[in-house]
């Protein structure tokens, strides 16, 4: 910030320097006509006024390109400075932050509209800075020649600023209306891209095409209403400006050749002036409607990280609340949490009190009471489709937050800790890991400390059962995968996954069920690695087969959003149908 500051002032400089350029270069052109054409007076005598006059048209140039670099210098600074922040942001904010949305619509913001703030740097700037200081110069300069013109000029010139402002509000609008079509336009096509193989499998693609065609004409007509309102404005601007003009040479004509009360230096001189005056308000009216458009894509960004700090800010505020301490002593008991958390030599133990969710109203529900989930214990969530065991699993991790009751971790609420300390904690396996460009190495390593070793990555990978699939490898670890590289079967994938949680060593172990699909062979090498890693750690699971619900030590049975009944295999089979049911399903070959 300090860096614009500077060149805000730079700006100020240069635009003075350039007014009085201006003045001067107008008063060495009216000299050197007069003496030329009225004086007639010989190109010899004149050679030192001429070079006077190419001189300053020289500065004139110079301080113009000089105040359009600092300009862009500014925009290359601001837009660093914006992308860095929106970075941030993203890579700061929150899980539950990081899940809203769509990312082609965070992708539109962290590229087009920042790209877009370029002209209220380069442009706008520049031209309202010199717009705020030459005129008003030029203005000064004219009522000491000719106090009509002066007058003329105050009165006609208030017309350009108040059309812009009437046109740059309806033009803000449109851009945020563009920008907003844009960010639904890419997150349709990002979309679309990232699932086209089930769109042509499902036989929706043409659909889906229909769907990215109405966003791009929607992105178009926005795009050409504001080209609409450009055209519009240059068009009024223009016609303003000539008007303006046409009355003061009339002015001045009647005062020299009717009246003769002026002598043909000084009109010559008024008449080099006036064009000035209303090309610099004429081509801030352009700048303003860039400037316009800008600010709208600026408003995007300022709206995703206010959006971003909310939902954080949100996180702390029932806390705070409670407390009513100072700010010290509220940031000494979340160390005191988080210290709890990172230094904890044992797994931690889990509650939930009185949890309630809600994705939006009218929506699924769930609630569960009372749960409490031991050091050390393994926990399986079970039940039928759509019952929340899914919804659960991202409650106790973190991933969702409940929209009342609170979850404790070693009796401190979740929301006291620190996110990052947190998730250094957990590792979540689903059914289906994501691979990253990237080699073998890199994705068993991505969750790792950097004092990770090849020697731990190989340990780990090894411990995943990865030792069979590397050998064949011709390049080992060091093998490409995810997109671009080398396919990854599922329980090639679910090993890799085990594999950075072998490497983490985390506290709390969740599985979203990582055997489902699997031949009966991986099936039999992943388990025996999943029982290895849970050794020293908090297992929950959300289970689909009977031989990791029966090797639960505590079972959570939901249905419909409900937490129905939680105890051992043995207890829920005797006092509860609708598990004795599932169960028996399972032992018969069907499916939960």
């Amino acid at each position: 910030m300090s860096s614009l500051r500077k060149s805000r002032v730079l700006l100020m400089a240069f635009s003075l320097a350039l007014g009085a350029a201006v003045i001067s270069q107008a008063v060495f052109m009216a000299e050197a006509v007069q003496r030329i054409f009225v004086e007639k007076a010989s190109f010899t005598s004149i050679m030192l006024l001429l070079g006077i006059l190419l001189t300053v048209m020289a500065v004139r140039t110079l301080l113009a390109y000089a105040n359009g670099s600092v300009g862009i210098y500014m925009a290359a600074r601001a837009k660093t400075q914006m992308r860095a922040v929106v970075l941030q942001n993203l890579t700061r904010t929150s899980m539950f932050s990081s899940l809203q949305g769509q990312t082609g619509g965070k992708v539109s913001v962290a590229l087009d509209a920042v790209d877009e703030a370029d002209s209220y740097f380069s442009q706008y700037m520049p031209r309202m800075m010199e717009a705020s200081i030459i005129p008003i110069m030029i203005l000064a300069a004219a009522f000491m020649q000719h106090a009509n013109t002066g007058w003329i000029l105050l009165c006609t010139a208030p017309f350009i600023p108040l059309f812009m402002i009437l046109v740059g509000l309806q033009t803000k609008n449109k851009s945020e209306e563009k920008y907003a079509q844009l960010a639904e336009f890419s997150g349709t096509f990002l979309d679309s891209l990232q699932g086209l193989v089930t769109l042509k499998i499902f036989g929706k693609a043409s659909r889906q095409q229909q769907e990215i065609e109405r966003s791009s004409l929607g992105f178009r007509d926005t795009t050409m209403s504001i080209l609409k309102i450009a055209f519009t404005n240059t068009f009024m601007l223009e016609a303003i400006v000539m008007l303006s003009i046409g009355i003061v040479a009339l002015e001045l004509a009647i005062q020299l050749l009717v009246y003769k009360s002026m002598t043909f230096h000084t009109a010559f001189l008024v008449l080099l002036l006036v064009p000035e005056f209303y090309n610099l308000l004429k081509n801030t009216g352009t700048a303003f409607h860039s400037g316009r458009t800008s600010m709208g894509a600026m408003r995007k960004v300022e709206q995703m990280l206010a959006e971003a700090d909310t939902t954080s800010t949100a996180n702390h505020d029932g806390e705070k609340e409670e407390t009513g301490k100072s700010v010290q002593e509220q940031a000494a008991k979340e160390a005191t949490a988080n210290h709890a958390i990172t230094r904890a030599t044992a797994p931690p133990s889990i509650e939930l009190q009185n949890i309630k969710f809600h994705y939006a109203p009218g929506s699924f529900k769930l609630a569960a009471e009372q749960i409490s989930i031991k050091p050390g214990e393994h926990t399986a969530i079970v039940g039928k489709s759509g019952s929340g065991k899914t919804t659960l699993l991202h409650l106790i991790s973190g991933l969702l937050q409940p929209t009342s009751g609170s979850v404790l971790i070693n009796g401190k609420p979740l929301t006291q800790i620190d996110e990052a300390d947190w998730f250094r904690q957990i590792s979540y396996i689903t059914q289906h890991p994501y691979i990253f460009a990237g080699t073998l190495a890199d994705n068993i390593s991505i969750g790792a400390e950097q004092t990770m070793s090849r020697v731990d990555i190989e340990r780990a990978a090894e411990q995943a059962g990865l030792q069979t699939l590397i050998a064949q490898l011709e390049k080992g670890l060091d093998t490409p995968v995810g997109e671009g590289g080398r396919g990854l079967s599922g329980g090639e994938k679910q090993r890799l996954a085990l594999a950075r949680a072998f490497l983490k060593q985390p506290a709390i172990i969740l599985f979203d069920e990582p055997t489902v699909g699997l031949d009966l062979h991986t099936e039999q090498i992943l388990q025996r690695s999943i029982a290895a890693l849970s050794q020293k750690a908090v297992m929950i699971t959300v289970a689909h087969r009977l031989y990791t619900i029966q090797q639960a030590d505590r079972i959570l049975f939901m249905a419909n959003g409900l937490l129905a009944d939680s105890g051992t295999h043995q207890e829920l089979l005797e006092r509860l149908p609708a598990y004795a049911e599932m169960v028996q399903v399972q032992r018969t070959g069907g499916i939960v």
